[in-house]
């Protein structure tokens, strides 16, 4: 959001945006302060036309970088802390990036960039920039599969589903979320604290996670989002006690019913919503009713100018958020004929409602037929005992390959049960999968990783 843009909101809120701030661990930036101080000092007008690339090692100070760039400059690269080093220098040409903005000048200055500007916490700034230009907001995608791509996407376009929803009665809100906000899904929610007039809560990577929520509790944080891993942590690790959120919001994996009910239990005043969202397509639709799938009535509906069809078993979404292309790609690498991004994702309908059943990409081969671990994982979740779980494939001399899963006790003092899990545990599986799904094995583990995107970690055995 450009300078202008916050100006016009300030008026249209008034004395309401006083006191909104954007805070990590260490320090908080009120909004209003925004307009009139400056992260890069008075060296904004240097980046005029120019493709900036945003290499800070702190949310924070990203966050104030997007907000002072935009409109500035034509393009505006994203580049999260996790980004393999390796791929860096290929996204720098395929961006055409001749500008960095980092608080590591020196590892910069030998890269071969035009102008590498130091930016710090907020100085008062002799002058500031603005134009009229629509910046482009380059963002990577996860690069699970390889290296990531670049997303081309504008702010209206990413405010697209904020828009729709409209800003009131969100004036107050405290927005936290688990993910970095330089990924699609931590971006849209900073951009809905600071459209919406409310403050938003940054998280810190090497925080602990008791520590991390004691501090968005300290900070009045009532609206938060994450990954179903993410909550899936936070209720093992017993923080939970004492937060209240009023809306609690998960996106970025399936979102199961067994977590969709141990959140409902955890946080049983609040509204509990998972969220359809991509890098390329934007935020397609969110579900609000408790229930994991969505209702078969949205598809072929268009709603706010989001439309979504199933073609292949996959999840195809067509709308005015749909990003314009990746960099270096033709259009037609993004969407098909009909200007539907094919999302990947399949799906299932079960009467009236459709099911996620996994990613098209992570499907594993046993003995010639494929198997979506995520809906295997969906059935072992269901387990009183079991708080998260992860299905993969082993290799095997007779099938080629055979199921094999790893649990997470919901609590320590289950181990005792162990051996009546797993038999529990198989006879639910039994008795909703086919037999090439059920896990030959059942391996009870302390934690399972997750990805610097929040996502569950996967790798075969």
């Amino acid at each position: 959001m450009s300078p202008r843009e916050i100006v016009a909101l300030r008026d249209h809120l008034g004395p309401e945006l006083l006191g909104r701030t954007i805070s990590d661990a260490h320090d908080s930036v009120s909004l209003t302060d925004i307009l009139s101080q400056s992260c890069l000092g008075d060296r904004g007008g240097e980046l005029a036309a120019r493709s900036v690339l945003l290499a800070l090692s702190g949310q924070l100070l990203s966050a104030l970088a997007m907000v002072e760039i935009d409109g500035v400059a034509r393009r505006m690269l994203l580049c999260p802390p996790d980004l393999d080093p390796a791929h860096l220098d290929s996204l720098i040409q395929d961006a055409e990036i001749d500008a960095v903005i980092t608080d590591q000048p020196e590892f910069w200055a030998t890269r071969g960039i035009e102008l590498v500007i130091a930016a710090g916490l907020p100085a008062a700034s002799s002058r500031r920039t603005r134009t009229e230009r629509t910046t482009e907001w380059l963002l990577l995608t996860s690069g699970t599969a390889g290296a990531p791509k670049i997303v081309r996407h504008t702010l209206e376009r990413l405010c697209g589903a904020i828009a729709a929803d409209g800003a009131r009665g969100q004036a107050a809100a405290v927005w936290a979320t688990f993910y970095d906000i330089r990924r699609y899904g931590g971006l849209q929610i900073f951009l809905r604290a600071t459209i919406g007039g409310g403050s938003m809560v940054l998280s810190e990577p090497s925080e602990a996670l008791a520590e991390r929520i004691a501090r968005f509790n300290a900070r009045g944080v009532t609206h938060i989002s994450g990954t179903p891993s993410h909550w899936r942590k936070l209720l093992m690790s017993g923080a939970a006690a004492g937060f209240l959120p009023a809306y609690v919001r998960l996106s970025g994996e399936i979102a199961d019913q067994a977590v969709l009910d141990g959140l409902g239990h955890a946080f049983p005043s609040a509204s509990i919503g998972h969220a359809y969202a991509s890098t390329e397509a934007g935020v397609g639709f969110a579900v609000n009713d408790g229930k994991e799938g969505f209702p078969a009535s949205l598809v072929r509906v268009n709603r706010d100018g989001v439309e979504m069809k199933v073609a292949d078993g996959s999840l195809r979404i067509r709308s005015r958020r749909t990003a314009h292309a990746y960099v270096g790609h033709d259009v037609a690498a993004l969407c098909d004929g009909d200007g539907f991004v094919d999302t990947g994702d399949m799906v299932e309908l079960r009467g009236d409602r459709y099911y996620f059943v996994g990613r098209r990409g992570g499907i594993i081969n046993i003995g010639g037929l494929k198997v979506h671990p995520e809906e295997i994982e969906a059935v072992i979740n269901r387990h009183p005992d079991v708080r998260m779980s992860r299905a993969r494939s082993r290799k095997s001399p007779i099938t080629g390959a055979i199921v094999v899963a790893e649990i997470v006790l919901a609590s320590a003092d289950r181990a005792s049960r162990i051996d009546a899990v797993r038999n529990e545990i198989l006879s639910n599986c039994r008795a909703s999968l086919a037999p090439h799904k059920v896990p030959a094995t059942i391996r009870v583990v302390e934690n399972l990783d997750v990805t610097p995107a929040g996502k569950l970690a996967r790798a075969d055995a």
